[in-house]
């Protein structure tokens, strides 16, 4: 550090509001707001900094036998739950667990579509692409840069390419889209393959091709006759907030799991994994005092791990203004 003198019994007060510049390293963050890698870069298939949203992921016996199903029936898992009983992190973890490399994340709003989750193509771009080759090079249309190299697969069509094992697709609050993308999901998930009719024009000598995908623009998927078919069925984890209801048709074709809030020694294994069993130790009050808020109003679990690492790194709050800090209730003030 260089500037003004930290006082060492405040030495977490960072910003003082004084508006006197001052120059300081930040310390480590939390282990699950740790970002030391890219998990979309191929060199890194793990995904991981010091620990993932996948690590350190704890679920009961009951809940992880209902993802086994899936896993075995090669079906979609569509997961529901309270804000913060770790639906998204679920894929995570699969990932984690069976190394299966980085998720591939869909997070769905009111302008998906099943196409954009698939994949695009560039046609502007190679218009454009086009043009320049004919100014620069002085040459005709035979001279046009293959349609593949403006094709690029989104998550879902890179998790049904074709691969040795399986990808982990996170389609993230399915019910914050339209109404009708649940059942223009149901063929695709059924037939593990779909067109890019861009290829399928091609001619016979164009028979295979290979595009981009959503990991990386370098990292090629194979294409037969511009037809995406998947050798294995990606470990698909859908998450529902509960806003709707979805059609008979797609839940008959998911198996559905409910996370439910954890209980007092599933919250205490899961600050002794992310934190240790001393940070569990000197946080019992806070582990107390989190179940008897949430009995109140929405609370989630990261709440409880935020109370407690801003304890373990020396925070010298009063304990109920720690509380109404972390503690708020996500459906209103407690």
């Amino acid at each position: 550090m260089t500037g003004r003198p930290v006082d060492p019994p405040t030495a977490w007060r960072l910003f003082r509001g004084d508006n006197i510049p001052w120059r300081v390293d930040l310390p480590p963050a939390p282990p699950w707001r740790s970002f030391h890698s890219n998990p979309s870069d191929p060199s890194d298939a793990s995904g991981r900094g010091s620990a993932g949203p996948g690590e350190n992921y704890l679920i009961g016996r009951v809940q992880a036998d209902v993802v086994n199903a899936a896993l075995l029936l090669r079906r979609p898992l569509l997961v529901t739950g309270y804000p913060g009983t770790g639906k998204s992190s679920l894929a995570a973890a699969i990932a984690h667990e069976l190394d299966l490399g980085a998720v591939l994340h869909w997070p769905v709003n009111s302008r998906s579509t099943v196409q954009d989750a698939l994949y695009r193509y560039d046609a502007i771009g190679r218009l454009r692409e086009s043009a320049m080759r004919r100014d620069r090079l002085d040459v005709g249309p035979g001279a046009d840069p293959p349609v593949s190299d403006f094709v690029r697969l989104g998550p879902l069509g890179t998790a049904l390419a074709p691969a040795a094992r399986p990808r982990v697709l996170l389609v993230d609050e399915l019910d914050k889209g339209d109404v009708d993308l649940p059942n223009d999901l149901l063929t695709v998930f059924e037939d593990g393959t779909f067109e890019i009719p861009e290829l399928a024009r091609l001619p016979e000598s164009e028979t295979w091709t290979e595009v981009a995908t959503a990991d990386d623009a370098r990292v090629r998927a194979p294409v037969r006759r511009g037809r995406v078919r998947c050798t294995e069925f990606p470990v698909v984890v859908i998450t529902s907030n509960g806003e709707r209801e979805f059609p008979p048709a797609f839940l008959r074709r998911c198996l559905r799991l409910d996370l439910p809030q954890p209980d007092q020694e599933r919250l205490r294994g899961i600050v002794r994994a992310h934190l240790g069993e001393q940070a569990l130790a000197a946080a019992e009050d806070l582990v107390e005092a989190f179940l008897r808020r949430r009995g109140q109003g929405e609370l989630a679990t990261d709440q409880l791990l935020n109370a407690v690492f801003l304890r373990t790194v020396g925070v010298e709050m009063e304990a109920a203004d720690l509380l109404e800090t972390v503690y708020r209730s996500l459906g209103g003030t407690v």
